[in-house]
């Protein structure tokens, strides 16, 4: 995807960005933040320590002793459903989360200590905990912020970035675009007609203080459709997914159904409402996260079908009990895990992704959240960073010029 043409005029008018003081002082973690968890699509366990840092160093990720700066320069362009950062021959992976909510929270400056299961890795992943930044803007709240400050005491004022023109990037039918404003607001569409439950939403706010980021968008969850979940997994992704770290969705609507599930000869006989019988293994791990893989339904009443489960996704029914006569409940299609944290808990989740691809656009410990009205439908974290590496590479040339001229 070639953008350079739909920038290149802005070279010969003005600089696409203009640094601003925003009032306030740059600002870090007051104590150390750490926690550990499974990465969403390695399925690895990772610990992550958040460290205090002096001011205009900006914010950096340490991993097996290699300093990888959270910018637009270490951005990979194409690596499918995350964004990660890399550089000479080690990276991290799915930063997306973590950078959002230090973004939001005002940590402008701090070293990101990153430790995966393997000391000879070279690459390692950031964990998903429940698929939304609230683990990460918790743990930033309980440890507090303090203004940043250098060996001699001194600190340093906070710039941002304002938009001096309207751009825009696209690819097929999806597109981000921004114009410039005295303010922050984000627009954010997505429509996804193969699932009706999720369907076309969108989203706008122009209150993006850290307040409203950890009501409103930090605890908005990934979200996934189900009968994508095989595919994704055959590419190697989402090794570490359950129920647990995304909402999940199926393109199929059906009825609502109730289910039952006893003992027999080792197996479990789960009987729904319209009549459809079936075998699964009966163990704990079913109980508590199922999926029948090969279970499709239809009018009228099914006969007996042994199912095949080849892969454990989440729980059934969300709404169960298990007894000595078994495991009773309900299930329906549509979203397969409610509930939902907000009616446009998917919608949301993209602004919040939206959010730590552009922190990459922050320099020397400024907010990386550009001041402008930001637009976009159907992107995504390659669109989201391409946005920000054509603005940054613009930037760079117009100032380029300048010293030249």
């Amino acid at each position: 995807m070639s953008l350079a043409a739909g920038f290149k005029f802005l070279k010969t008018r003005s600089s696409v960005l203009s640094w601003k003081p925003t009032g306030k002082l740059q600002q870090t973690v007051a104590d150390c933040v750490e926690r550990t968890g499974r990465g969403l699509h390695s399925g690895d366990i990772s610990t992550v320590r958040i460290v205090p840092e002096a001011p205009r160093v900006g914010r950096y990720f340490s991993f097996q002793s290699n300093v990888i700066h959270a910018s637009i320069d270490n951005a990979l362009k194409e690596t499918p459903l995350c964004t990660t950062l890399s550089k000479d021959g080690y990276s991290v992976r799915t930063v997306e989360h973590l950078l959002s909510a230090l973004e939001a929270s005002g940590v402008d400056n701090c070293r990101i200590e990153i430790e995966g299961s393997g000391d000879c890795d070279r690459s390692v992943e950031v964990p998903i905990f429940d698929g939304s930044a609230r683990e990460w803007v918790e743990a930033i709240d309980q440890a507090g912020l303090k203004v940043a400050v250098d060996l001699d005491g001194k600190s340093c004022e906070k710039l941002a970035p304002y938009l001096n023109e309207p751009v825009h990037v696209t690819k097929n039918d999806s597109f981000l675009a921004a114009f410039p404003c005295s303010k922050v607001n984000i627009t954010y569409g997505i429509d996804f007609p193969q699932a009706t439950a999720i369907g076309r939403q969108w989203f706008s706010s122009t209150l993006l203080d850290e307040s409203f980021y950890s009501k409103q968008i930090a605890s908005s969850r990934t979200f996934c459709i189900y009968e994508e979940v095989e595919h994704m997994r055959n590419l190697g992704l989402i090794k570490g997914g359950s129920s647990e770290t995304a909402i999940i969705c199926s393109k199929k609507e059906v009825e609502k159904c109730s289910w039952r599930c006893c003992a027999s000869k080792g197996l479990g006989v789960v009987v729904l409402s319209n009549g459809a019988m079936f075998h699964v293994p009966r163990s704990k791990r079913f109980m508590e996260e199922m999926i029948i893989s090969s279970l499709s339904y239809g009018n009228g009443r099914r006969e007996e079908t042994d199912a095949k489960i080849d892969k454990v996704l989440m729980r059934p029914g969300f709404n169960w009990k298990m007894d000595s006569e078994g495991l009773t409940g309900s299930m329906s299609r549509g979203w397969l895990n409610p509930p939902l944290r907000y009616d446009d808990e998917a919608c949301r989740h993209k602004v919040l992704d939206l959010i730590g691809d552009i922190s990459l656009l922050a320099q020397d410990g400024n907010q990386g959240l550009l001041v402008a009205h930001i637009v976009a439908y159907k992107a995504g974290h390659s669109l989201h960073t391409e946005f920000v590496r054509c603005i940054s590479e613009v930037n760079v040339a117009f100032a380029s010029e300048e010293l030249t001229t």
